[in-house]
């Protein structure tokens, strides 16, 4: 009996030990920690897109307590967020670029047709293995939808077979970009104007597969005084950084492929 009083008295006093010493430990080698952290994360919307350029909210939060990052970079909270982490961090928060998805596509059931029927699983990325999809222009939008699924605020439908984003309810999180298996989604500011199509073809190529595609005809170049429309690879863009929206690409584009953003107006 003495022999198992003696034994349990041990482990308790070595168990008493190792707690003492951990006691100390915990508190000796503790890594500090910014408080700031928590508070910013709870005041992130919990989205974890990456679309801030950080592996999710807890990075994004990290960032910013470290200064590495700014207020303004989650387009998913928008303004309102970028307000309370400024508030937070006790800074000037800065209103940035609101921005928008677009799909570089015009190809819709109106403008394009099918090569072969496409009879399987209803998924882009599951048609994209069979001719890209089937469509006879084979960079335009497939429209089965894969974005639409994973778009969480219901920005994006299928219609008429292209998809389109409604510029209001979307976020700019990259989700629907990152599922096209043709790329043809981008984010870009509001207020810009688009090319929306994304066939590098010759132009009589592109005449024959769509109504409505870019010729590379180099009008909008042209008319753009501001060098933000070029055309490279028989197809034009714009870049955002330099448009005006003064409208004259969108004016000189035979085939009125060239978008304006809905609330544009030549009186601006």
């Amino acid at each position: 009996m003495n022999a198992i009083l003696i034994a349990v008295a041990v482990v308790g006093a070595i168990g008493l030990v190792v707690a003492v010493v951990l006691s100390f430990a915990s508190v000796f080698f503790a890594v500090p920690t910014d408080e700031r952290v928590e508070k910013l994360t709870s005041a992130l919307p919990g989205a974890n897109c990456g679309a801030c350029g950080y592996s999710g909210c807890s990075g994004y939060a990290e960032a910013l307590a470290k200064g590495e990052a700014k207020p303004g970079q989650c387009p998913v909270g928008g303004e309102e967020t970028a307000k309370n982490v400024a508030e937070i961090l006790g800074v000037k928060a800065e209103s940035g670029v609101p921005t928008t998805a677009r799909v570089m596509c015009s190809g819709s059931c109106d403008n394009t047709e099918k090569r072969v029927n496409y009879k399987g699983i209803a998924s882009c990325s599951a048609a994209f293995q069979l001719l890209a999809g089937g469509g006879k222009c084979t960079y335009g939008c497939i429209g089965l939808g894969d974005c639409v699924r994973e778009c969480e605020y219901g920005a994006i439908k299928v219609c008429n077979g292209v998809a389109i984003v409604n510029e209001d309810l979307c976020r700019s999180c990259k989700k629907c970009a990152a599922v096209c298996p043709k790329s043809l989604i981008s984010i870009v500011p509001k207020r810009s104007a688009s090319v929306l199509c994304s066939n590098i073809d010759k132009g009589a190529q592109t005449k024959d597969d769509c109504k409505i595609g870019c010729i590379g005809c180099m009008k909008c170049q042209k008319a753009c005084e501001f060098g933000a429309v070029k055309v490279e690879h028989f197809k034009a863009s714009v870049d955002p950084e330099l448009c005006t929206l003064c409208g004259k690409c969108a004016e000189a584009c035979p085939k009125g492929v060239i978008a304006l953003p809905a609330d544009y107006s030549k009186n601006e």
